[in-house]
């Protein structure tokens, strides 16, 4: 059997380590997947401002694919390509149905260069990597590529799937949080259907395609590969979705099965 022709990776999770860094073994394996000749792609809920460190440790080499489908980043460059955007409109009336059956929720928003929160949405510190406070009608002005809501109590399951009830013929909602943090794309933008794109684009066809996820914001793409893998950390509903399992991300599951599918 040959190796796969493109590894599409998540990485909170999935390709790094609890602390966030990239371990010097599966920096080695995803060299390998590009020395041997394979598409290496990160798909991510990351927005582009949190992948500065990820270019840096795989040499600044190749796409990745940003905000759960929304943004496909440059690696090399460090800058955006192509964005499917939320119109302000969309925004508006989901927050608006949203807060009318969840009057505590808090929003943030994601920009194609920026972020912005209401001032109760919980963040790291006042640290202005962290965004921008704001009322909600500046934070609706513009386009964006995630809409962000919090629940302080709720379970993330159950939030989700009311959110889809509410607002999933507007935006795509999905989750990939332990709290109860809902990630809302434009409506139909996933994981995979970025991914779907980029590969079309090289001609590559699904069944030539490895993916590695670990919660449900992967499942379109896990779906949508021809193999599909779960880290052993993973959300039960991904563990139960996929082909494969390998181990946790503490233990380089993902290093452990490119150096196997490419050391053949």
């Amino acid at each position: 059997m040959s190796s796969p022709r493109l590894v599409a990776t998540d990485l909170d999770g999935t390709a790094l380590r609890a602390d966030g860094t990239v371990s010097a073994r599966t920096a080695a394996a995803f060299a390998l997947v590009e020395d041997s000749g394979g598409t290496l792609v990160f798909v991510t809920g990351r927005p582009p401002r949190w992948m500065h460190s990820v270019a840096g440790a795989v040499r600044h080499r190749g796409l990745s694919i940003c905000a759960n489908g929304a943004l496909v980043y440059d690696l090399h460059t460090e800058r955006v390509v192509e964005a499917r955007m939320i119109h302000p409109d969309v925004i508006d009336e989901s927050v608006r149905r949203l807060r009318e059956h969840l009057p505590e929720l808090v929003f943030a928003v994601e920009y194609e260069g920026g972020y912005a929160h209401e001032s109760d949405f919980a963040v790291n510190g006042d640290d202005p990597a962290y965004g921008r406070r704001a009322a909600m009608r500046a934070l609706t002005a513009q386009p964006c590529a995630k809409l962000l809501a919090h629940h302080p109590t709720m379970d993330p399951d159950e939030l989700y799937r009311l959110s889809v009830s509410l607002v999933g013929d507007l935006v795509t909602p999905t989750h990939s949080s332990r709290r109860a943090l809902i990630e809302m794309s434009a409506h139909g933008v996933t994981k995979a259907s970025a991914l779907a794109v980029l590969a079309a684009e090289l001609g590559i066809e699904a069944g030539e395609v490895v993916a590695f996820g670990d919660m449900p914001n992967d499942l379109p793409m896990l779906a949508w590969a021809g193999t599909s893998y779960a880290v052993a950390n993973a959300h039960p509903e991904v563990l139960a979705a996929v082909d494969h399992v390998t181990t946790a991300n503490d233990d380089d599951g993902v290093a452990r099965i490119l150096e196997d599918l490419y050391r053949r």
